[in-house]
């Protein structure tokens, strides 16, 4: 057999209920790796938050990281590539959103910097989430107390509109988007609870599986198995020559699976990683 890169999703699928990496899981990982396995994973997070997640395995290829829209490397900590919109595009976008009322945080990826904008009145989540983010050396915030940033003349480096709103709301804007504009649209519901609607819009070349195209090149791997719980994680499942589903997954998402198996909470990826290395 050739060898295999093997790609994990993080939230609902690496991380434990708790939304890290359990140390059990960690050790697992690195055995593996250890034995030669070729490991990274694919996530909507940024590097500001994977790099304290993954800090303790030992990644051996860099991360596709903000759902295929940029791969960076963790050894260096530099952004590798990026795939960003035409400005025409994030301003098509960024007036849409705005005729929606719909508040959005705006991405623009600059001198490996993740410069945030925001359109729209912030809400409590949305502080929360500024707040948990605001210390991270990868991200820069231009967002003001009442939340409507005075964003560049020129959109350009664009590679993400991220809002996190009620579901009607977010889902009535998504279909405008993905109705009238050439881009990559992603809905999805937030992991604790279908209240809250998330809507990611990238480039219309981002996504996790070309990413993976890309990090199977760079690894020189035969072949890809992928893990994934969520809606989002459905484009690189199909691209893998084997789709794994945790049993936690959403129906969508075990529908297209080649093998299901145990929960998150049981380090069910690292796991199976691990037995194809000593079957």
């Amino acid at each position: 057999m050739g060898k295999t890169l093997f790609v994990s999703d993080l939230d609902g699928t690496l991380l434990s209920s708790d939304s890290l990496v359990s140390q059990r899981s960690v050790q697992i990982l690195n055995e593996a790796i250890g034995k030669g396995a070729l490991f990274t994973i694919a996530t909507a997070r940024t590097p500001s938050t994977v790099e304290k997640l993954m800090k303790d395995v030992k990644a051996n290829l860099p991360f596709i990281v903000m759902t295929g829209s940029a791969i960076w490397n963790p050894a260096d900590g530099l952004f590798m590539e990026s795939t960003v919109m035409l400005p025409d595009t994030a301003q098509r976008i960024l007036d849409t959103v705005r005729s929606h009322n719909l508040p959005t945080f705006i991405y623009q990826l600059t001198e490996g910097k993740i410069h945030i904008y925001h359109t729209g009145t912030l809400s409590d989540n949305e502080r929360n989430f500024i707040s948990e983010r605001s210390d991270s050396q990868y991200k820069i915030f231009h967002i003001p107390e009442n939340g409507e940033s005075l964003v560049p003349e020129k959109l350009t480096n664009i590679s993400l509109f991220y809002s996190m709103q009620p579901t009607a709301h977010v889902e009535e804007t998504f279909a405008d988007i993905k109705g009238n504009i050439e881009c990559n649209p992603i809905f999805y519901h937030d992991l604790f609870g279908e209240e809250t609607g998330i809507m990611e819009v990238f480039s219309p070349e981002a996504s996790k599986a070309n990413a993976i195209k890309r990090l199977k090149a760079i690894s020189g791997a035969d072949r890809v198995v992928a893990f994934g719980d969520n809606i989002n994680d459905i484009p690189m499942l199909r691209e893998a020559n084997v789709a794994v589903a945790v049993e936690n997954a959403v129906p969508d998402v075990k529908r297209i699976a080649d093998v299901i198996i145990g929960p998150n909470t049981t380090d069910a990826v690292p796991r199976f990683i691990l037995s194809t290395l000593t079957d």
